[in-house]
């Protein structure tokens, strides 16, 4: 454990069921401290943590921090997403206790280590989660601090050791400039939380600070066309990392790598899309770059099962397939489809979609449209304000107004199921960032007994 956290006994999270929190929360659990935090709504992952005696409010009401956690000798971890107003935020800022954002304790923890961090506007989740995988199945000693539910550990948490440590560097509030990489890649700079940044040019800027904090030929990147330099990775493309001979076989892809130090042949990866084929390669470029064995990395590739949310089959019928996936940004309901068309080429698509913030719905209004657009139906939720209050004229009516399609509506999630039901469409797409991952197991039900 780093001398930082020497006079510390317990640990207090603000937001504690946020999926980077809680894995910081079973970080400090494991290593002896007394972890509580506070959240406003209780959840699969809220329970998970109580399950490991971690106490859990749903009040943020002073009384309701747990007996001790006042001490000066608390850590307390709190979120961006927490407002400024909330009043145990509010009681632990007045200079007595140590508080810090979620990024610099995470920068703490990775100071004493050799740490890989993963960055990019999108695949930071699935790139991470596989270089983690590939480093524990390989015995490389590693922790790993995952932004999704990784399904060969059901956790967002990897303990292998202390020597290596696996990042997402975030990208939002610019959290990831509080890290200090060995190790980092870039997989995508498209342009993103512009209710933060205010222009395109202001993050590419900020990724440029990232990118700054490693030598060059420690920086791997994704494709060429990153205004970066460093390591290369891409698909028959002379990268530095490059798959080629890549065919699908069996529902999965297999490929031949090539890398600096010689070729490894005939890997398997069972995630479909050209952008989980590039994560997979960032990921086996990052592992390899730090020396782990080659010889454990086809068996450990061809072993990863995914994040949950990241293209996971929540339903497999005779008939029909249901896809359920985070993609909340133009680029990344391209990337599905393009994983969609390649795998079921002459099925039709049903996407259905859950808009995630107001400014980011306003942002990418037509970028949102075209890729919606490319499916055979499109299904539209109201939008998911997350943390944001409404903007005048930003709604989902405006979005579904600007896809060009005969076949669009806006619908409840209360009609989601009987309307899936009875579409003629095979792939049924469940895609957005906010709450609509809760409805998955609705209509995976409805299609099972119908």
């Amino acid at each position: 454990m780093s001398g930082v956290f020497k006079d510390i006994a317990r640990v207090y999270f603000i937001g504690i069921g946020g999926i980077g929190m809680s894995a910081l929360a079973r970080y400090f659990k494991a290593r002896g401290f007394a972890v509580a935090g506070y959240d406003k709504t209780r959840t699969t992952l809220t329970d998970s943590l109580a399950e490991l005696g971690i106490k859990i409010t749903y009040s943020d009401q002073l009384d309701a921090i747990p007996e001790g956690f006042e001490q000066t000798d608390t850590l307390v971890v709190y979120t961006p997403a927490i407002p400024q107003q909330h009043d145990q935020l509010q009681f632990f800022s007045t200079g007595v206790h140590q508080i810090h954002k979620r990024a610099v304790v995470l920068g703490m923890i990775t100071r004493d280590s050799k740490s890989l961090a993963v960055a990019g506007t999108h695949g930071k989740t699935t790139t991470s989660a596989i270089l983690g995988h590939l480093l524990a199945s390989c015995n490389m000693p590693v922790t790993a601090f995952l932004g999704g539910i990784a399904e060969n550990y059901d956790s967002n948490y990897i303990s292998k050791g202390e020597q290596i440590t696996v990042v997402e560097a975030d990208e939002f509030d610019r959290s990831f400039l509080q890290l200090s990489p060995t190790v980092a890649c870039v997989t995508a700079m498209d342009a993103d939380h512009l209710d933060i940044y205010g222009s395109a040019e202001e993050l590419e800027k900020t990724f440029k600070e990232f990118a700054a904090l490693v030598p060059d030929s420690k920086l791997v990147l994704h494709p060429k066309k990153l205004p970066l330099s460093g390591t290369t990775v891409g698909i028959e493309d002379g990268a530095d990392y490059e798959a080629k001979n890549i065919r699908v076989e069996d529902g999965a892809y297999t490929f031949d790598l090539k890398t600096p130090r010689g070729e490894l042949q005939a890997l398997r990866f069972s995630l479909p899309g050209h952008h989980n084929l590039l994560n997979a390669i960032t990921a086996l470029g990052m592992a390899i770059s730090i020396g782990t064995p080659t010889d454990c990395l086809p068996k450990a590739l061809f072993d990863f099962k995914g994040v949950r949310r990241r293209f996971s089959f929540a339903y497999r019928g005779e008939d029909r397939v249901v896809i359920d996936d985070y993609a909340h940004h133009p680029t990344e309901i391209n990337a599905v489809f393009q994983a969609v068309s390649e795998f079921y080429p002459q099925q039709k698509k049903l996407a259905v979609f859950q808009p995630h913030l107001y400014s980011r719905t306003r942002d990418f209004l037509a970028g949102f449209a075209q890729s919606l657009a490319q499916f055979d139906e499109v299904l539209l939720l109201d939008i998911y304000p997350a943390r944001e209050l409404p903007i005048e004229g930003v709604n989902s009516q405006a979005l579904l107004d600007a896809i060009d399609h005969p076949k669009k509506r806006l619908v409840s999630k209360i009609d989601l199921p009987e309307l899936i039901q009875k579409s003629p469409c095979e792939v049924i797409l469940i895609l957005g960032a906010g709450d609509i991952g809760v409805e998955v197991k609705n209509i995976s039900r409805h299609l099972h007994e119908n």
